[in-house]
């Protein structure tokens, strides 16, 4: 049942021969039949001198600068109010869990 099923050696394939028979007898025409030169191009014009991608002026230093602060405080802020939130979630929690405790340790003492 788990022995691997092997064709008879008349059938298998040999290691030299393959399945696929070769293409043979293609032939490709050509992509144009017209009789003409090709079209050579002209000089290219030389390339302008290369100069920096991005020119920092003292106004646009201060601008990046001012603007990552803003960033950084914005981002800041967001976080210290979700930090916040989780700690006040958390404390009203607790309070909630000690009311109920108390009150279900003890129903006779009300």
């Amino acid at each position: 049942m788990l022995t691997p099923k092997i064709p008879p050696p008349d059938t298998a394939p040999t290691p030299g021969t393959s399945l696929v028979p070769p293409l043979t007898g293609l032939v490709h025409p050509a992509a144009c039949t017209c009789h003409h030169t090709p079209n050579v191009p002209g000089p290219v014009p030389a390339a302008p001198p290369a100069r920096p991608a991005v020119q920092f002026t003292p106004g646009s230093l201060l601008v990046a600068a001012a603007g990552g602060t803003a960033v950084v405080l914005v981002v800041g802020t967001v976080l210290v109010s979700m930090l916040l939130a989780t700690a006040i979630t958390a404390a009203s929690v607790a309070i909630c869990a000690v009311v109920l405790r108390s009150l279900l340790n003890r129903p006779n003492n009300r």
